[in-house]
């Protein structure tokens, strides 16, 4: 079973809101999902994102592959900097 972390679509027409969600790659984008880990709301100025970092690290560990615009979250909170030094030990 192939598992990403992407973005689940919520809100309203033209006011989005989105859940960060850990799914199985072959469910559709607003269906199934198997864990939420944290929100974005691109609407709001700045934007604000909220990730649970501990879940995050431990479904990155268990291979979970985030998607373009999940990596990008990611990287903006440093959690891909933290699961980087802890899968290559620094």
């Amino acid at each position: 079973m192939a598992v990403k972390i992407r973005l689940k679509r919520m809100g309203a027409k033209k006011s989005p809101f989105y859940r960060i969600v850990v799914a199985d790659s072959r469910s559709p984008r607003d269906g199934r999902f198997i864990e939420t880990i944290g929100t974005y709301n691109p609407v709001a100025e700045p934007a604000e994102v909220k990730i649970n970092e501990d879940l995050a690290l431990k479904w990155l560990q268990n291979g979970a592959k985030p998607s373009d615009t999940v990596r990008n979250l990611l990287s903006k909170q440093g959690i891909l900097e933290k699961f980087h030094n802890l899968k290559y030990g620094k």
